[in-house]
């Protein structure tokens, strides 16, 4: 190669620096609520605009904080991402745990009446084995 063709070569030759994964900005609550004040006070497109370009914020990005502000989700300690648990699911739940407890203890204490009850103490060695959680071998043999 000449030099004239090692020069072009040379200026033709662009360096760019190529990141592997660009980050995510995050905006903190204060100031999605401090951007949309001063969108607020804008007085025209333009100026909103110009503030959104100063900033390098979409519109559809501020369509979506002013969604989130008119829903609260901008104040102090409100909801956060995440599974939303409802209320009336939860109680449902504890009361199927505790209507399961309570069963369990119910069982319990009429094997508990029947060992008592028993005429002539003959079935209190199948009862208390089964109170005690033994299985017996009348059992065993049933299955």
């Amino acid at each position: 190669m000449s030099e004239e063709q090692q020069g072009t070569l040379e200026v033709g030759v662009l360096k760019t620096e190529v990141f592997a994964k660009a980050k995510r900005r995050q905006h903190t609550a204060e100031y999605k609520l401090r951007i949309l004040r001063e969108l607020d006070e804008c007085k025209g497109s333009s100026e909103a605009g110009a503030l959104m370009r100063r900033e390098g914020l979409y519109s559809s990005l501020v369509s979506k904080w002013r969604e989130q502000r008119k829903r609260g989700y901008l104040t102090p300690g409100a909801q956060r991402r995440g599974p939303k648990v409802d209320p009336a699911n939860a109680e449902l739940e504890r009361l199927q745990r505790e209507n399961q407890r309570l069963r369990e203890k119910l069982e319990r204490a009429e094997l508990i009446i029947d060992v008592h009850t028993c005429p002539g103490g003959r079935c209190q060695g199948k009862k208390f084995a089964q109170l005690a959680g033994l299985e017996t071998q009348s059992r065993n043999t049933e299955n």
